[in-house]
């Protein structure tokens, strides 16, 4: 490596560092860390002296942001606030979701995400608004493999989330003005949209015009990203480095044309391919992605008016300790990584060649070698890699990246100037990516296309890393056969399971919902899903299947549904859908009939690797659906656990009365999320838990758990936890201790909400 490589990756690996920590460091630590900075840098340690200056600049942006937070006190305030809708209103299928800036007056964080329901007029970006809000610091769902949505939020400088209140003092102030960014943005959204309704793939056009992926549909999700093809609907580095290039080629070539005497062709092509990257870029709102690839291209357009040679190498280490002094927090998004890994994967594979591959043979082997190298990084960041990946962007590149994108800029300009009115240009973009979407389509169907398992540790990929470094260097390097042991310890490694007799059990955090995964030694069961939000968003694909990829692998031997409500049930059709699953019980087998369901009856039982599962009612059919709720006892070795989902007072005296003493738990799943009408003085006797699991969301409507049914837990000297206050709630039956592990204890970061 260059001179220059070193000093930019130790940069990255010092902001990096304090991105794995739990707690910031006061700011004395701050200031030591800036002195030692200038201490070293004094003495010429350039390499050290980088990785510290990378420590110290993250950490007093992080300081800094964290300090724009909503004020504890305003949390749950209704807040008459005034400002502008800062980007493009995200339709949800209850409302509107934009991001708000506040007048500086107000107080309050400069960035706003907020929630509109059942709004009419449809609210537009730019526009100036008074609003009755209430908010709540950043605060998502926490669960091992889910995503972590309040690191999104500290990354994108959003201070506080909430809601928009009814009310009548709610209006509009002022239209955006004429040269405002923002409304131009949206109106050239408007017309797209409008020449484009009804297409099957307006949502794809949109977000290649103007990174704008809200249109794009979940099924359409699952084909891009089963086909590892969803880097081409993103402003990314290959459109602006697509449009760049063809701007440069046009520019220079009709420069060389023109004569110009005082500018060299070159250099007028460079200018004119900088200014379009940068337009580029801004019709993606500078998202962080299309800002990545903006500075890769300003830095090696630069050096073509200075006359400098400059190596590929150095162009990539000025874009990548540029892009992370810009940005500290770029480090915390999944697609930095992938990005740099690529064009570092693709300047191995095919420059500093003696003979480059050239033409199809160079994208052949740049598509070869992104798909091998990026696969480790892949498994770590997602537990899966699709491996049609190569053969789905041999179609989706040429189609997609290079027709498609060129030909929606061009439509969308034409649209703005009055030149296609009718949206020609954008329908042949629409019906480009149709002919496309057939062979995507047909290879996301393929059986097990998104190949995926539970992350191996570190050390491993880092090693599967190397050996793909290794098959993409020349013929001759001596040791490549290296490559083959290097890849097998994340080949053959597998996830830590319970031995024989015991078992895990982890309350998911699904917000105000019920998701409970058990883990035996080679099984798995899932007791309810979580609740549904929208068309395409519930809790079984946001929060089951990830947890379920990233510890145990996605085959489900035994779903239970315990009864109908939304909050249990809503996520059942995506994981019946999506995922292999051998058994389903159920309460209400009328509501889940297509998928073959058993309907549950107390006396059902079955064991797994030395551990018993017993159904222990309903009895029949009488009830209300919260008392004909399936109630599971798990037992194992070292101790037991008792599910309920709804269950009221009547069927807890029944249990009660039915059972007695083999009611008796060391784990407790809370009836009803801990409502009043629930959990009982007699029925907490007879189970006598030692733990005490309340699946309740934070700051729930409903303000579970009841403070009369807290108190009664506590009396019994019984120890609790919430699911929506310590994360994903993990039990293991393994030994005796009865251990309990809070996710948001054990994983959370600096910037994750503490109670």
């Amino acid at each position: 490596m260059h001179n220059r490589i070193w000093p930019a990756l130790a940069f990255v690996a010092g902001v990096s560092l304090p991105q794995q920590w739990a707690a910031l460091p006061g700011w004395p630590w701050i200031v030591s860390a800036w002195l030692a900075f200038a201490l070293l840098a004094g003495r010429r340690r350039v390499v050290a002296a980088a990785l510290v200056l990378g420590m110290a600049w993250a950490l007093s942006f992080a300081a800094w942001r964290l300090q724009e937070r909503l004020p504890d006190r305003l949390e749950g305030e209704d807040l008459a606030v005034v400002g502008v809708i800062a980007d493009l209103p995200e339709r949800f299928a209850h409302g509107w979701r934009f991001d708000f800036s506040p007048e500086p007056a107000a107080g309050l964080p400069g960035r706003l995400r907020l929630s509109w329901y059942d709004q009419h007029p449809l609210p537009k970006a730019g526009e100036t608004w008074r609003l009755t809000l209430r908010l709540k610091r950043p605060r998502g769902t926490f669960n091992p493999g889910g995503f972590d949505y309040e690191r999104w939020l500290f990354a994108q400088g959003v201070g506080a989330t909430g809601y928009v209140r009814p009310s009548p003092d709610n209006r509009r102030l002022a239209e955006g003005g004429a040269f405002d960014f923002q409304v131009w943005r949206q109106r050239l959204a408007d017309n797209v949209d409008a020449v484009l309704s009804g297409k099957p793939f307006a949502g794809m056009v949109r977000a290649l015009v103007m990174g704008d992926e809200s249109g794009i549909s979940q099924a359409q999700w699952r084909v891009l990203r089963a086909t590892g093809t969803a880097h081409l609907v993103a402003i990314s580095g290959s459109h602006i480095g697509l449009v760049a290039g063809l701007v440069f080629w046009l520019v220079s070539k009709a420069a060389a044309r023109l004569g110009l005497q005082r500018w060299s062709p070159p250099s007028v092509g460079a200018v004119a391919a900088l200014l379009a990257a940068l337009g580029y870029t801004a019709l993606a709102d500078f998202a962080i992605p299309a800002r990545r690839a903006l500075v890769m291209a300003a830095v090696a357009l630069c050096a073509v008016p200075w006359r400098r040679h400059v190596r590929l190498s150095d162009v990539f280490a000025s874009a990548l300790f540029l892009v992370v002094l810009l940005d500290p927090f770029a480090v915390l998004a999944p697609g930095f990584w992938l990005s740099f890994a690529a064009v570092a994967l693709i300047l191995l594979a095919v420059a500093g060649r003696l003979r480059p591959a050239a033409g199809w043979r160079g994208f052949l082997r740049a598509n070869w070698a992104t798909g091998l190298g990026l696969a480790p990084l892949l498994v770590l960041l997602f537990q899966q890699a699709p491996w049609v990946s190569p053969l789905a962007n041999l179609i989706a590149i040429p189609v997609m990246g290079t027709l498609a994108v060129p030909l929606s800029l061009a439509g969308a300009a034409a649209l703005e100037l009055g030149l296609d009115s009718s949206g020609w240009l954008l329908q042949g973009a629409d019906q480009l990516l149709q002919w496309c979407w057939l062979p995507l389509q047909w290879l996301a169907d393929w059986p097990r296309v998104d190949w995926g398992r539970p992350a191996p540790p570190g050390w491993s990929l880092a090693l599967a890393g190397l050996a793909a470094v290794l098959c993409l260097m020349p013929r001759g390097l001596p040791g490549r056969w290296l490559a083959v042991p290097l890849v097998l310890p994340a080949v053959v490694w597998q996830p830590p399971m319970p031995e024989e007799g015991g078992f895990r059990l982890t309350a998911l955090d699904v917000g105000q919902g019920l998701a409970v995964v058990v883990r035996t030694a080679s099984h798995t069961l899932v007791y309810d899903a979580g609740p549904r939000f929208g068309a395409d968003v519930d809790s079984g694909r946001s929060v089951v299947e990830p947890f379920l990829r990233a510890t145990v692998g996605p085959a489900i031997d035994a779903l239970v549904v315990s009864h109908g409500d939304n909050d249990h049930i809503g996520g059942a059709d995506y994981l019946l859908e999506a995922l292999p699953v051998a058994r389903l019980y159920t309460s209400v087998p009328e509501r889940l009939e297509r998928y073959g369901p058993i309907p549950c009856r107390a006396g059902q039982r079955w064991r797994w690797d030395g551990v018993d599962f017993a159904v222990l009612s309903p009895w029949d059919e009488s009830g209300s659906e919260n008392n004909r709720s399936c109630v599971l006892k798990v037992s194992g070795a070292h101790g037991g656990a008792l599910l309920t989902g709804d269950i009221e007072r009547e069927t807890e005296a029944r249990l009660v009365e039915a059972y007695g003493a083999q009611l008796a738990s060391d784990a407790l799943v809370v009836p009803h999320h801990g409502s009043r009408t629930s959990s009982t003085e007699d029925f907490v006797r007879a189970v006598a838990p030692r733990r005490a699991l309340i699946p309740a969301g934070y700051r729930n409507r409903f303000k579970f758990p009841s403070r009369e049914v807290a108190e009664r837990y506590r009396r019994f000297g019984v120890a609790t936890a919430i699911t929506g206050v310590g994360g994903a709630l993990t039990v293991d039956f393994q030994f005796q201790g009865l251990a309990l592990e809070q996710y948001r204890d054990s994983a959370g970061r600096y910037w994750n909400w503490r109670p």
